[in-house]
């Protein structure tokens, strides 16, 4: 899904305009819809303004000779509507996935899960271990910098259906201000940082071999996005407790610094309080980045800016997500 760039409204097959490069509904997806700049550069080169209709109809002077003319005029059209789809495809399974990352995101994650569970019935765990777990003591694989970021728990089932929640209510918020590419890096570049931040911090302290896995990281960084371009932003804590948001990320990073300095390791009871911290002081500093963004994404599909009386945020849990 995406929305159009004229109206606002979702399309589950968005056409993208070849000429400028935006997306739009069925109903504003020809040039002359959206007021395409294309147009006034076009020059009708290929005739695709000018179907020759006319001419047609005025060269037909004799009735047999005018059903020819329709005949051709018909096929004139078909060309045309042929050409006009080009310009204005919806530009095949890669663009379907504009303005769609944080759902492709979300794919990924419960493909790689069912794929943690296919490779450690067949090969074992520590096959498993060597592909889906950034561990302290190999931290050369650096495949595991990316596909830990994908991985969870398989024993603790909320680990991925709590982040999964997190990532599907306020994930899009970011994605439409600033863009499904960036948004792609902004997520896995968080998520890498703050497990590689917490195995380092692991091996600086001479603590116990340690591996991370999870997308709470990522999760805390959009989060962490949101404190800052909506800190007033009212959200459901567990879908039923409303808060503001700023009052609940900086409570659960006040409880997640509590717990490191008093662990030492960074990580009590299995989970990784450390890489959370890291994900959402990287979601701060992108959010206050990139607030010119977010200003300008107001409105339709983008992030309202304001105060405490601007419009509800998602109606998500609002919680810490999962075990990172």
């Amino acid at each position: 899904m995406a929305t159009c760039d004229v109206c606002g409204e979702y399309e589950n097959l968005p056409y993208q305009c070849k000429r400028c490069g935006k997306t739009f509904c069925a109903e504003h997806r020809l040039p002359e819809n959206h007021d395409c700049p294309g147009l006034a550069e076009w020059n009708d080169p290929g005739g695709v303004f000018d179907s020759g209709f006319d001419e047609s109809v005025e060269g037909g002077g004799a009735g047999g000779s005018g059903s020819g003319n329709a005949g051709a005029s018909a096929g004139v059209a078909g060309r045309v509507k042929r050409r006009i789809d080009r310009e204005t495809s919806t530009g095949g399974l890669v663009s379907y996935f504009r303005n769609n990352a944080t759902y492709a995101i979300l794919l990924a994650m419960w493909v790689t899960f069912l794929a943690q569970w296919a490779v450690t019935i067949l090969f074992g765990e520590a096959v498993h271990s060597q592909i889906f777990v950034l561990r302290s003591d190999a931290i050369g694989r650096v495949w595991t910098w990316g596909t830990s970021v994908l991985s969870h728990s398989r024993i603790q089932l909320f680990h991925i259906i709590g982040n999964s929640i997190v990532i599907l209510f306020f994930g899009p918020l970011v994605e439409r201000a600033v863009g499904s590419k960036r948004f792609v890096g902004f997520f896995f570049g968080a998520g890498i940082l703050a497990g590689l931040g917490h195995v380092l911090f692991a091996i600086g302290t001479g603590a116990p071999t340690t591996g991370v896995l999870g997308a709470s990281g990522a999760g805390f960084a959009i989060l962490g996005v949101l404190t800052v371009w909506r800190p007033n932003m009212q959200v459901l804590l567990f879908f039923v407790i409303p808060m503001k948001i700023k009052y609940l990320t900086w409570g659960i990073a006040l409880v997640s610094a509590v717990l490191v300095i008093q662990s030492g390791t960074g990580g009590v009871g299995g989970i990784a309080h450390l890489a959370h911290l890291i994900g959402f002081a990287i979601g701060l500093a992108f959010g206050k980045r990139n607030e010119g963004l977010a200003r300008s994404a107001g409105g339709a599909g983008g992030v309202s800016m304001g105060g405490a009386r601007g419009p509800r945020g998602p109606g998500g849990p609002g919680g810490p997500g999962g075990r990172f």
